[in-house]
């Protein structure tokens, strides 16, 4: 054995296998030519972030858009920072807004695929096999630099302006023998594996981003660390072992990984392996005091996913307006397409946006409306029960008292052609159907300024003689219309714009002093179906407690 081989077994002993039993292990795929084979590969360290989640809609439209594979992957290396539940709280973030897995962790616990394992924790033996092939190569080194010892090293290169970093004459066992190696070990020393890198800050490396086109950088000259001194592996290599294994063709991330990128691409030349294609995903953003900034997860509670939930937002409802920010043309497409599921619009990582998009909670509540208007009734019922059993359990008991009268007051001015877009979330629903449930009514008595007390009393009086439930609107306002000569108020509109001074008011102002007195509102649906849907006796009760009240 050379110098090389005899290091490789001293440093993994019990690595047995060769690089080519995992290349068997893991074949091609076979997909379609053009297929994308996509992934998200978060860090189980916390909630599930709005940027992931976006960036888990651009890889799974990715895929959809070429019929091919998006697959989940956990990148849990950091035991430290590790979150109890943080995997199934990613996994059912991800399914809960409608983003379908292939591959993967498709629950908390539960994986499927024929590439796995799928979680980076159980996949030791395999970055470990390639790290002694490498170490074979003359391409990896042991490194047993202390903590202490590489701040010294960088202290130093600060004080004479020198690039900082582990690289060149600054990487203190680059050509390190088994012999020094095996001593060092024998007094205990613990040591890294760092990859031996070929390159030369000089060079420029040059690669095709997909979302923000050709991008040029200095070639890596830095040893990175490949193996922690735990045996477990740093992201820049996991990641390329495991997207070569796992046939990623291509890794859309966030952009902060750009600086990173011409360590991986060296890495996988290094390996053998063909890189995948990279795209660069900008982060979403806010206007704070006039300027931009990333969304933070310490300063906006929209930075975390459960956040939509919580408030209500329709989870098509966020990834429709997630599509307007992932796709410049997705609006036009949507305009054209109204009701087409929008897995079927024919996705363009180019289309993106190069420096990241505002987060716009005012377009998101507009996109929201325009979705839960197309909903019918029935839909409506199950997805509003479905967020109060878990959000507001008050309500949620109400919603469920009545199945069918609860479904008759959704279906309120909504199972129509043009239907009213009036709730952005579930959250809202409480306070806007209030009026329709006894336990959450609340009485609310003020005339428009032009109409006196007496003259509401008189109104409502008469209009008790003349109600009947069994009215369509024609007959309903015509009821009204029959009242106003006697009452002192103009039965026609145009009739009281041309002389408003003739009359006290017209027949809008007295359906006002209805509507006030059977929702305690002014504005409202179509007041004549609320009646309908009250019933006789709830709104003839009403009526007289406002009469009684004046």
């Amino acid at each position: 054995m050379n110098n090389y081989e005899l290091l490789a077994e001293l440093l993994l002993p019990d690595i047995d296998k060769t690089p080519d039993y995992y290349e068997n292990l893991y074949p091609e795929r076979a997909l379609a030519e053009g297929a994308r084979v996509t992934r998200i590969a978060p860090s189980p360290t916390g909630y599930l972030h709005l940027g992931t989640l976006f960036t888990s809609l651009v890889n799974r439209i990715t895929a959809t858009s070429t019929n091919g594979i998006f697959y989940t992957r956990i990148e849990d290396t950091d035991k430290k920072r590790e979150v109890e539940g943080g995997i199934e709280d990613i996994i059912e973030g991800l399914k809960r807004f409608g983003i379908s897995i292939d591959e993967g962790f498709i629950s908390g616990n539960e994986e499927s695929g024929n590439y796995g394992p799928y979680q980076q924790s159980k996949r030791a033996e395999i970055y470990q096999t390639y790290v002694k092939s490498l170490i074979k190569q003359g391409l990896a080194y042991p490194c047993f630099c202390t903590a202490e010892d590489l701040d010294a090293v960088r202290k130093e290169q600060e004080q004479n302006k020198i690039r900082t970093g582990y690289h060149g004459k600054w990487a203190k066992h680059r050509d390190i023998t088994y012999n020094e190696a095996k001593d060092l070990i024998e007094q205990g020393k613990t040591f890294v594996i760092r990859l031996k890198s070929p390159g030369n800050e000089e060079n420029r490396i040059t690669f095709e981003d997909g979302i923000k086109g050709k991008i040029e950088m200095p070639e890596n000259d830095e040893d990175f660390v490949l193996l922690k001194s735990d045996g477990i592996p740093t992201y820049h290599f996991a990641h390329a072992i495991d997207d070569h294994l796992m046939h990623t063709t291509h890794v859309c991330r966030g952009d902060e990984w750009i600086s990173s990128t011409p360590k991986h691409i060296q890495l996988f030349k290094l390996l053998g392996f063909k890189p995948p294609k990279y795209a660069h995903v900008s982060p979403i953003m806010k206007l704070e005091n006039g300027a931009k900034r990333k969304i933070s997860k310490r300063k906006d509670p929209e930075a975390a996913v459960h956040f939509f939930a919580e408030q209500g937002y329709d989870s098509e409802s966020v990834i429709e307006y997630l599509m307007t920010i992932a796709a410049s043309d997705f609006e036009d497409w949507r305009r054209a397409n109204p009701t087409a599921d929008y897995r079927t619009f024919k996705f363009n990582l180019k289309k993106m946006s190069v420096s990241g998009a505002l987060f716009d909670e005012n377009k998101l509540n507009d996109v929201s409306k325009i979705k839960v208007a197309s909903m019918n009734s029935d839909t409506v019922y199950n997805k509003l029960t479905e967020w109060a059993k878990e959000f507001d359990t008050e309500f949620f008991d109400i919603l469920v008292s009545s199945p069918d009268y609860t479904k008759s007051v959704l279906a309120i001015d909504r199972d129509t052609p043009k239907p009213r877009k009036d709730i952005a979330k579930w959250s809202e629903a409480k306070q806007y159907f209030e009026y329709m449930f006894d336990m959450l009514y609340k009485p609310c008595i003020q005339l428009p300024e032009n109409i006196n007390r007496d003259d509401a009393i008189a109104f409502l009086n008469e209009y008790k003689k003349v109600y009947s439930s069994d009215d369509d609107r024609s007959a309903w306002f015509d009821k009204i219309k029959s009242l106003c000569p006697a009452l002192g108020f103009a039965a026609d509109t145009k009739e009281y714009k041309a002389n408003p001074e003739n009359f006290k008011g017209s027949a809008g102002d007295l359906s006002t002093i209805l509507r006030i007195a059977v929702t305690g509102r002014r504005n409202t649906p179509d007041l004549c179906s609320i009646m309908q849907v009250l019933g006789k006796t709830r709104v003839m009760n009403r009526i007289d407690d406002m009469i009684n009240s004046l």
